[in-house]
């Protein structure tokens, strides 16, 4: 008898909804050619989830998520709601929390070189980067207590403040969820941690536990460490990118810039995954996650069915692998992807949306992956 997996569904705001249809088309089909059965089951989240209830994550949602395998999240956020008291991005911190999802993976590198074009840095630079950073996602200055500015009162200095806190556990585990996939590749990738220690107290904490964990647990197995100042880093990043190949490993504030930072180098958005994690990926145990996309909700493109769904189905592909552990699936969904981007039956250019200088549709692109994909499976 099959297996049965439940997927909960949030397809979020904007553009959301449209690329998350694409990947669960590819979920269905890996559902229908393997020993598999995935239950897919979409909820409101975000802004579409203020609209229908008031709050960005109901009870409902969150009670589904806790209770699913694994989450596949399209986007949230955008002028509609603003930056007023409710906001789609307050939906994303308080599931981030309640199910301790306490690392964000994104890796950066090129789905396929036919991409290097589109970079903005020059080929030669761009070419043959390949790292996955490593955020840690649920402490820092984003969840510390924090003391909103008064410019209201006559008086009042307006003065505001943030709290960064970390403790030895937090880092350890990072850490080691860091160097567990330093050690997926042979020889095992270099882990390069980033801080700020020439100046933040939390930060010298960060290299000291880093260092030590590494040291005590992994160095046997040959994983390597070295620490970068984020400035020093930042960059790295646009100057010499390949410098940083392996696993990049920093705290939450650190970790959105660089990522950020790192996601526009292979050349459009919309190409990139993420995964955010609760759990070791070990394969044996597979980790209990929430798969999204880079990109944000893009408005501005939103129901006219031209928006890039590449990064969305690869996310559904780390799903398969790490919360599912489909990695032969999974790998198959990444290569019906890479023979998208690189086909020739479209003015040479492979089937590539607007973002990529072709002219594709949404749709488009989620059937050619399909077509191919189910001669791999």
């Amino acid at each position: 008898m099959a297996k049965t997996y439940q997927v909960a569904v949030l397809p979020g705001d904007g553009i959301g909804p449209e690329v998350v249809a694409q990947a669960q088309r590819v979920l269905e089909l890996v559902s229908e050619k393997s020993n598999v059965k995935l239950a897919m089951q979409s909820y409101d989240f975000g802004g579409a989830a203020i609209d229908a209830s008031g709050e960005p994550l109901p009870q409902e949602t969150l009670k589904a998520c806790k209770a699913a395998d694994a989450i596949l999240l399209g986007a949230v956020g955008g002028p509609k709601w603003g930056v007023g008291k409710v906001r789609p991005e307050q939906g994303l911190l308080a599931i981030r929390k309640e199910l301790d999802l306490y690392a964000n993976i994104r890796p950066a590198l090129f789905p396929s070189d036919s991409l290097l074009e589109h970079s903005p840095l020059r080929a030669d630079v761009a070419r043959g980067t390949q790292f996955i950073v490593i955020r840690e996602l649920v402490k820092g200055l984003y969840y510390g207590d924090r003391k909103e500015a008064d410019l209201d009162t006559p008086g009042s200095k307006g003065e505001a403040c943030d709290m960064m806190v970390y403790d030895r556990a937090d880092v350890q585990r990072i850490t080691r969820l860091a160097a567990h996939l330093a050690l997926k590749s042979n020889p095992p990738a270099k882990v390069h941690s980033i801080d700020k220690a020439n100046v933040l107290a939390t930060s010298r904490l960060w290299r000291r536990v880093v260092q030590e964990t590494i040291d005590s647990e992994f160095k046997d197995k040959g994983v390597e460490v070295d620490h970068q100042l984020v400035d020093s880093a930042a960059m790295i990043m646009v100057a010499n990118p390949r410098k940083l190949n392996g696993i990049v490993l920093t705290e939450n504030m650190f970790g959105d810039i660089l990522s950020d930072e790192s996601s526009v180098i292979p050349g459009a958005l919309g190409l990139l995954p993420s995964a955010s994690l609760s759990e070791l990926p070990t394969g044996e145990q597979p980790a209990k996650g929430l798969y999204e996309p880079i990109h944000g909700s893009a408005p501005d493109i939103a129901g006219k069915g031209i928006a890039n769904p590449v990064g969305t189905i690869l996310s559904a592909a780390l799903l398969l692998r790490w919360s599912l552990g489909l990695d032969k699936e999974a790998t198959a969904v990444e290569q019906a992807v890479r023979k998208v981007l690189d086909s020739q039956d479209i003015g040479g250019y492979g089937l590539r949306t607007s973002d990529l200088g072709g002219n594709a549709s949404t749709k488009q692109v989620g059937d050619k992956v399909l077509e191919i994909l189910a001669t791999l499976l």
